[in-house]
């Protein structure tokens, strides 16, 4: 989908991006993480078109954004940390207005923008202000003026910032919509509590450079952990002769392992496990923590760069 090669982006005395390259795949949501000063912002402003580096190349499905930045502004979606509303016009005249500076046809306009409203769950609010809106509300409009021409391509710098976590909760949720509806995500946030919700990949940026790209979770494969009330030396043995299980970690009270089936698979693990007499407590999908992968990789690359 994104394809950046070798991007350099220089500040007066400054490099603020240091030879970045990384793929986005399609269909995905990534949670670009880092430190204040990483570099998170430069790199979405230059992804959406807005600031030129120095050198390299950002493609998007093959289409260089740097060489074409008003047509692929036709497929990018931006929404920046602080952003702006006209705060006298109504909902509808922001949408009408930010359909307008995409080119969308009178026509189409009006049923654009109330579509967009439905999407963001701001329809009941076309007629109100944009200053009378809540935190929250105001996010979502801002949102909607981002995807109003439909994108394939959303860029979001902070999209929680300064809300409650109902509404960061219920951001998690337009999201992952966004995301099954054909969009794919890149989303820069500090709350990485926030980004396990609906992250399926981490890049993480320190000091201008990637020093991580991997999924957060497997989306084919579950992490598995069992305990058992009573100690068994067969619990490793029952679970080798089971299929799609993988990674298999097993002691006499306790097992971890990466199972590929779904939930009516892991129900029929469970009974077969039980049938087997073996005494589970405890049959838990595990989460992988977001926190704690930022950390070990941030802690790593640290003691790389204080190697000689």
């Amino acid at each position: 989908m994104i394809e950046v090669r070798n991007l350099v982006f220089d500040y007066p005395g400054t490099r603020a991006l240091d030879n970045v390259s990384f793929t986005i795949r399609e269909g995905s949501i990534t949670a670009l993480v880092g430190p204040n000063g990483a570099g998170k912002t430069t790199l979405l402003r230059s992804l959406a078109a807005i600031e030129e580096p120095v050198s390299g190349s950002i493609l998007m499905k093959g289409r260089d954004i740097l060489e074409e930045p008003r047509s692929t502004h036709r497929q990018i979606g931006y929404l920046s940390d602080f952003f702006g509303l006209y705060e006298d016009l109504t909902v509808r005249r922001c949408l009408q207005y930010a359909a307008m500076s995409h080119g969308i046809a009178e026509e189409e306009r009006e049923r654009v923008v109330e579509s967009c409203a439905e999407r963001l769950d701001i329809a009941d609010r076309l007629d109100m202000k944009a200053g009378a809106l809540s935190r929250g509300q105001r996010q979502r409009l801002a949102i909607a003026q981002g995807i109003v021409h439909g994108p394939k391509f959303l860029l979001l710098d902070e999209p929680a910032s300064g809300l409650d976590p109902e509404a960061r909760h219920s951001l998690a949720t337009l999201f992952r919509s966004l995301r099954d509806n054909g969009m794919t995500l890149l989303v820069s946030s500090h709350i990485l509590s926030e980004l396990e919700e609906y992250s399926t990949d981490m890049l993480v940026l320190r000091k201008g450079r990637i020093i991580d790209h991997a999924p957060v979770a497997s989306e084919t494969k579950a992490e598995i952990e069992i305990k058992l009330a009573i100690p068994s030396t067969g619990l490793r043995q029952a679970l080798e002769t089971e299929a799609g299980i993988a990674d298999l970690h097993a002691e006499e009270n306790r097992a971890t392992f990466t199972f590929s089936g779904g939930a009516d698979e892991q129900h029929r693990l469970l009974m077969c496990l039980m049938e087997k007499g073996l005494a589970v407590c405890s049959f838990s999908e595990q989460k992988k923590n977001m926190q704690e992968a930022y950390l070990r990789t941030v802690k790593s690359a640290g003691s790389a760069e204080e190697k000689p």
